[in-house]
């Protein structure tokens, strides 16, 4: 597959992002372009302009790891545009400069083995879900269920985070921080495009919700990338009202491309009373649909 589009489009808006101060250069004048000049990227990585354009047009084949470092150096590329890199010069050529198989599309959605769900269903005071790079939920606990209401309440979401937070109007309810979470997701997606170039599904996913968000379009123009890795975020509950959460996000050695998530709430807080209440709702509804189907 021919991604010298996106590597031409990548490191031109990392070079954007760096002034001459940044890099250690005086600001100068009548600078033409914003950042960097191309002259100055070749000569602070030690190489000739000529060749760094080369990279620049979006040609990584056969570009050695040195050369991808000393580019990744000078654009100062933090650990996820760095791995992003390399993930673009890896597809470019086919050589794992990652040392991992490449992992190709499989169509569908992925299906995850029994006792993953058991230990989902174990974690029972916090919402856990296993995700896919795409964004898609592939499963789920009772509380995960519950904590996605909305999400779940409309089969137009497909079960896909990305889909939910751009063409769902209730994204913006249970996103308070919509804006934060509409970048995170767009970068989380620009990520796992260079990571599997040959996700045909992935493609389209991108296409959808370029076509139908103006929002998404512009975020995917801007190229960013990041990892989900840890942190905090807030929601708004449509039934327990505002929660604020932190994650985990841990990869799963046994299933490459698959992660797991886990929120928590601080102990003591009004959070973790919500997820104690979202529970008992779940686990009441739960109740109700078992009696409705044995005395249907």
């Amino acid at each position: 597959m021919d991604n010298r589009e996106e590597v031409r489009e990548f490191l031109t808006s990392r070079r954007a992002n760096i002034t001459p101060e940044q890099a250690g250069l005086p600001p100068g004048s009548r600078r033409r372009v914003p950042g960097l000049r191309r002259s100055e990227v070749a000569a602070l990585a030690d190489m000739s302009v000529e060749y760094y354009a080369k990279l620049e047009r979006g040609n990584l084949a056969g570009v050695s790891p040195a050369v991808l470092e000393a580019v990744a150096r000078v654009l100062q590329l933090d650990d996820a545009e760095r791995a992003h890199l390399l993930n673009l010069a890896q597809a470019a050529d086919g050589t794992d400069i990652l040392t991992r198989p490449r992992r190709r599309h499989t169509k569908g959605l992925q299906q995850v083995h029994r006792s993953l769900q058991w230990t989902l269903d174990a974690i029972t005071a916090g919402p856990a879900a296993v995700t896919n790079g795409r964004m898609d939920i592939l499963a789920a606990n009772p509380l995960a269920r519950a904590f996605y209401t909305d999400l779940f309440a409309h089969a137009a979401n497909q079960g896909n985070l990305a889909r939910f937070q751009f063409l769902d109007p209730a994204a913006r309810r249970f996103y308070p921080d919509w804006d934060l979470f509409a970048d995170m997701a767009v970068a989380m997606l620009h990520a796992q495009a260079g990571r599997n170039p040959y996700d045909k599904e992935l493609h389209d996913l991108v296409g959808e919700l370029s076509t139908r968000s103006e929002e998404f379009r512009t975020r995917w123009g801007a190229h960013n990338v990041r990892r989900h890795g840890t942190g905090t975020k807030r929601f708004h509950h449509p039934a327990v009202g505002d929660l604020t959460l932190a994650y985990e996000s841990l990869d799963l050695a046994a299933d490459p491309g698959l992660s797991m998530i886990i929120y928590t709430a601080e102990p003591g807080s009004s959070s973790e009373e919500g997820l104690r209440l979202l529970a008992s709702l779940a686990a009441t509804e739960t109740s109700t649909q078992v009696t409705r189907h044995t005395t249907g």
